[in-house]
């Protein structure tokens, strides 16, 4: 497979979206990327707003911010409820 419809940060946000308290092993894992990458993505969503990360215990949870407007100017009208409402 040479190409995928979704970016790493697209598969990332679902994942997280389906299951808010998923392990960043977990969710590596789920994407077919590093820890190391996933904890990146992770981090490059919540400076974007798109996430935020509660402590819950020693474990994280995650939610994601649902009415936050796409970034790309094609999209910019929907929100990321829009586009994770074809995959939940």
């Amino acid at each position: 497979m040479s190409w995928t419809f979704l970016s790493n940060h697209g598969h990332v946000i679902i994942q997280l979206a389906k299951e808010p308290e998923l392990l960043i092993s977990e969710l590596a894992a789920r994407v077919g990327i590093t820890e190391r990458h996933a904890a990146a993505i992770v981090q490059d969503l919540r400076e974007a707003g798109f996430v935020t990360v509660k402590k819950v215990g020693r474990r994280n949870s995650y939610v994601v911010k649902g009415t936050k407007k796409l970034r790309h100017q094609a999209e910019s009208s929907k929100s990321l409820s829009d586009l994770l409402a074809v995959f939940l």
